[in-house]
């Protein structure tokens, strides 16, 4: 029951309730930061989009093709062959004397499809016999310039069509490796002239051809001869500094612009060395190993072509020289 009798008030405060030793932090809802910054609910697994990509990628293929252009027992043919280890570049079967040499630049494309680990590439070689093989070669590359725009007109006309395909087929040259005689002097007029033409349309990435015949030294005086003719007459041969995007990709093409152009030896068949099947040319005092960085830098070559700028190669050919065809061609149609 309830008492009857008024409450005795004290008159002093209220005691204040005893102070928490320590107080309590308040906890996120959100875990911990991973490497990748904060991360809500943990894995998520976004990179599996990679993996979507890639086999995308492989069921679909790759296209990539590419020119060799060059005076004729270079050993365009060679190479191209050594390049990927297989027979995807024709030699004609011992031709009459009177076929030995063209009349004029011709074009033989040989399109071949390659698979390594399940990866397929449809590779079409491009070669020029006749180039720079007579007497009088005046315009003799505007054949391989007609033969490239081509490519540039076709790939155009299947991309503006109102109902086109979903994948177009893509001949365009991605890369135009030209062959430099082992002449240890200066580059010739002819090589001058097809390269400001040429740089300017397709990826041109000099070589000089037959290395083995020239010394160590011999062939460090030349390529500093050939840098200095392409830097004095303003030849932009691939990689081009323009289009470095960051800084990773300016330091690796800085190092392949000194190597440029690649002293190369190409062979097409294999000798025993050291228990081992290598490729390589059998001569008087020793084989050369075409895959031995010590003996020729076309191991550089085949990085440079497959290994590492493949992708770029495609992406400035699409991005840049075809771009600029495309544009020009349309400004052609719309103006009066």
């Amino acid at each position: 029951g309830s008492s009857l009798e008024p409450e005795e008030r004290s008159m002093e405060p209220p005691a204040a309730p005893p102070e928490k030793e320590e107080e309590e932090e308040e906890m996120p809802l959100t875990a911990a930061p991973g490497p990748g910054g904060c991360q809500l609910f943990g894995y998520v697994g976004i990179e599996a989009v990679l993996d979507q990509m890639k086999i995308k990628t492989m069921k679909m293929g790759f296209e990539f093709n590419i020119m060799v252009v060059g005076q004729s027992g270079l050993g365009k043919s060679t190479m191209v062959n050594t390049l990927f280890k297989s027979k995807v570049s024709r030699k004609a079967s011992r031709p009459g004397r009177e076929e030995r040499i063209p009349k004029t630049v011709q074009l033989h494309s040989v399109t071949h499809v390659i698979e390594e680990k399940g990866v397929k590439m449809k590779l079409t070689v491009t070669d020029t016999p006749g180039f720079g093989d007579q007497i009088n070669n005046e315009n003799c590359w505007d054949p391989i310039i007609k033969y490239i725009n081509e490519q540039y007109e076709r790939y155009l006309r299947e991309e503006i069509l109102i109902t086109r395909k979903r994948n177009i087929p893509d001949t365009r040259v991605h890369g135009c490796i030209y062959f430099i005689p082992p002449t240890g002097h200066w580059l010739r007029p002819l090589d001058l002239e097809f390269m400001q033409r040429l740089s300017k349309i397709v990826n041109v990435v000099p070589v000089i051809a037959k290395a083995d015949s020239l010394t160590l030294e011999e062939q460090a005086e030349f390529k500093q001869r050939i840098q200095e003719d392409l830097k004095t007459h303003a030849i932009s041969v691939y990689p081009q500094e323009d289009f470095d995007q960051d800084l990773d990709d300016r330091a690796l093409n800085d190092r392949i612009r000194e190597k440029i152009p690649f002293a190369v030896v190409g062979a097409d068949q294999e000798h025993q060395v050291n228990g081992k099947r290598v490729l390589g040319r059998k001569t008087k005092w020793g084989i050369i190993e075409v895959e031995n960085p010590a003996h020729c830098e076309f191991p550089l070559l085949r990085d440079l072509l497959i290994r590492s700028h493949l992708q770029d190669l495609k992406d400035i050919t699409h991005n840049v020289h075809y771009e600029s065809y495309r544009v020009r061609r349309l400004n052609e149609s719309n103006g009066p």
